[in-house]
């Protein structure tokens, strides 16, 4: 019998080493490649032969994973590099691009393709890349498809949704952007993107056992943080804040301003098929679940019928979501309580009411804060806080009332991160009008790599950001009524495990160190 041709063999590259520093080993999640498991799914569905090769999850060495792409043998090699966190698939080009510079000096007549928010947000510096054939102009699953379809080198011209590169005679090279591609519609959500390709994800001894949570949605409890999974049941936002590139993968204008504030905007998959995606997780062994939409708690259409449907399930999740301060109902939280949301991430972005409305383009309505994280707590749900330090407007007075907030608010877990103006995102657009300075590398924009470089603020130095923005952590993991609640809610061991985490230190080349 013959073997099946496989067409498409996506990677996941492992950059978590350089971007996470010594939190790697033990500390930081190892979530399953989203983007990847979607878009293999969708080749199956027009009857292409699909891989996935997860150099995060398996951990693999240069050389390992360049035999595996010599001994599977695909036509085209796709580095999907996109991450839940909104400046990952900047930060994931650290591996993607030392892994396919590697495969193009030993494999070298496999053309290999990039698809993800840095490359949306950046395709002709991806293109120019001398280990990049092909990429992907916005999310490419229908220029995807068209691609396969040929025979990936001479009809590269004929595939709306790529750039490539066009040789002109004995020159260099052409970078060439094609037409743009539409993204997949709403209509046709469920058929073009029916699902993920769970069975294509290693393991070592049962399913998703290589994926490990994030240490608090196991509440701080390393023994239950695998099996782990992640999931989509919408796609984009809304809303344009400054500081976010996540539209930036819905791009269809080649135009070299565009960024992700000119494609907002929301798709859904039906509650059906979702709830049909988490009770297959369910089966698998799996009941730890990051639901990983940008907004999830905002369309009640579509939010209220899915988890009706988990809870008739009785799936016995344990699961977490996204929402903003300003769009919890709190008359909704016992239904998410009930499906098995036992986390709720709260964008509370800045203490200072200024510089909130600054850069969310005074989208977010005045709610108080204190209210509502009061009565997510009250329905059984644990809150985790986001901030961010060093906005544009931000002075060290306005970090500070960050920090405050936080103290006082003394969530179950915090977020803060140091203000990055990430590629895709208008505030990157802004900060090349007025010359801001910007990282010389990709791990210069992850927030806790050796290189990270912040903004710099109108008033404070990308420096002191950063310098307040680490000891603005220490001083959260390490205050007193913190390590008490944590103790209150989740037992004695887990809180000596955050403490044991505030003792792993983080070098930072900015600082000096």
């Amino acid at each position: 019998m013959a073997t099946r041709t496989l067409d498409v063999l996506f990677i996941h590259p492992d950059s978590s080493a350089q971007a996470y520093q010594g939190l790697a080993a033990t500390y930081s999640a190892i979530e399953p490649p989203t983007w990847a498991l979607l878009l293999a799914q969708s080749c199956r569905a027009k009857g292409f032969g699909a891989a996935i090769l997860d150099c995060d999850a398996e951990k693999l060495a240069l050389g390992d994973a360049v035999q595996r792409v010599r001994e599977l043998k695909p036509r085209l090699v796709v580095f999907v590099v996109y991450g839940q966190n909104p400046n990952s698939g900047t930060t994931s080009m650290i591996g993607a691009t030392r892994l396919a510079a590697q495969l193009k000096a030993e494999v070298g007549d496999t053309p290999i393709a990039f698809v993800g928010s840095h490359t949306s947000a950046l395709p002709r510096e991806v293109l120019a890349l001398p280990c990049v054939d092909i990429v992907f102009l916005n999310e490419g699953v229908y220029a995807l498809h068209n691609l396969l379809r040929g025979n990936l080198r001479s009809d590269l011209a004929s595939v709306a949704g790529i750039g490539y590169k066009k040789t002109v005679g004995a020159g260099v090279p052409l970078l060439w952007l094609n037409p743009p591609e539409r993204v997949v519609p709403q209509e046709r959500m469920d058929l073009d993107l029916p699902g993920y390709a769970w069975d294509l994800l290693p393991c070592r001894e049962r399913p998703l056992d290589l994926y490990r949570a994030h240490f608090w949605h196991a509440g701080f409890d390393h023994a239950r943080r695998t099996p782990f999974a992640a999931i989509y049941t919408s796609l984009g936002c809304n809303f344009g804040c400054d500081f976010c590139m996540v539209n930036i993968v819905n791009r269809q204008d080649n135009g070299d301003d565009i960024h992700a504030a000119h494609s907002r905007g929301m798709r859904f998959w039906s509650p059906e098929l979702i709830a049909g995606e988490l009770e297959t997780l369910a089966r698998l062994g799996c009941q730890t679940v990051r639901i990983s939409d940008e907004m999830f708690f905002l369309n009640r259409r579509y939010y209220e019928p899915l988890l009706q449907g988990v809870v008739e399930r009785d799936l016995g999740l344990r699961m977490w979501a996204y929402s903003r301060v300003d769009t919890v109902r709190p008359a909704a939280l016992e239904l998410f309580q009930r499906a098995g949301i036992g986390w709720l991430a709260l964008g509370i972005e800045a203490g200072s009411q200024m510089v909130r409305k600054e850069v969310s383009k005074g989208s977010f309505q005045e709610v108080n804060i204190r209210d509502i994280c009061a009565t997510v707590r009250g329905s059984g749900i644990h809150v985790i806080s986001n901030y961010i330090f060093g906005f544009p407007d931000d002075t060290l007075e306005t970090m500070q009332q960050t920090l405050d907030l936080a103290l006082e608010l003394n969530t179950e877990m915090a977020n803060m991160y140091p203000c990055q103006a990430l590629p895709g995102s208008p505030m990157y657009h802004q900060a090349l009008r007025n010359g801001w300075a910007l990282p010389d590398s990709y791990a210069g924009y992850a927030f806790l790599s050796y290189e990270c470089q912040p903004l710099a603020t109108r008033h404070v130095s990308a420096a002191d950001v950063l310098r307040f923005r680490d000891a603005a952590w220490q001083t959260y993991f390490t205050h007193p009524p913190y390590l008490q609640r944590v103790e209150d809610c989740f037992g004695a061991p887990q809180r000596a495990n955050v403490e044991a985490m505030t003792r792993v230190p983080l070098r930072r080349k900015l600082l000096g160190d």
